[in-house]
């Protein structure tokens, strides 16, 4: 069977270079391409595999990117530097595939594909240890009164309501939520506003998802 591919890559010399390593395994083929989910969408398939750039020119992300990219049902790897791991949690927390480096060699890339397109999770040691850093952010940078403070107000509670909770000052309140911020900014997760710090705190399992 030939594996049927399409990328979403933006910079035209590497999206070059990634057809020609593909293209050197006889059972695999780039029939679609884009700088943007959409545009591999409206290829319309049948699809095997995405490879999908999880840092696009577009400011989209890589949860959008996968949601868009549903219709196609194909499996979706993260096609990455692999130099923001914040990305690859975010991937796998859409339900990417796996991952693979940019850099990888071409008889890896190729394996990858294989391994996607027969269903199998394509877990690298990158993959596993960006998903293992979200696991243990909260234990290895965050107090645990700046986890308590960050479940409670990422939950919806002003700072005033979250220090009548916890018998302490707004004031201290609000230094908490700053040192937070900083932590996560300092890790490249930054969480500029109450939203992005009820992301984090969903991320890191100290609140439960919206439904």
């Amino acid at each position: 069977m030939t594996i049927e591919i399409g990328i979403i890559e933006d910079h035209p010399a590497m999206l070059l270079g990634t057809v020609a390593i593909l293209h050197k395994s006889d059972d695999i083929r780039v029939v679609a391409h884009g700088t943007t989910a959409a545009a591999v969408v409206r290829h319309g398939g049948p699809l095997h595999v995405v490879l999908l750039d999880l840092s696009l020119a577009d400011g989209t992300g890589p949860a959008e990117n996968i949601q868009a990219l549903a219709p196609l049902g194909a499996p979706i790897i993260a096609y990455t530097s692999g130099e923001r791991p914040h990305l690859i949690r975010e991937a796998a927390r859409a339900g990417a595939s796996g991952m693979i480096r940019k850099s990888d060699r071409i008889d890896l890339i190729a394996e990858a594909v294989r391994r996607a397109a027969r269903g199998e999770i394509v877990a690298s040691a990158d993959w596993a240890a960006a998903l293992e850093s979200d696991r243990e952010f909260v234990s290895a940078q965050l107090s645990p009164r700046e986890a308590e403070v960050l479940s409670l107000y990422a939950s919806g509670e002003t700072a005033k309501q979250v220090a009548q909770l916890l018998y302490l000052s707004p004031e201290t309140i609000i230094d908490h939520v700053r040192r937070i911020r900083a932590k996560y900014a300092a890790v490249d997760r930054a969480a500029p506003t109450k939203v992005d710090l009820f992301r984090r705190a969903v991320e890191d399992g100290l609140v439960a998802p919206e439904r």
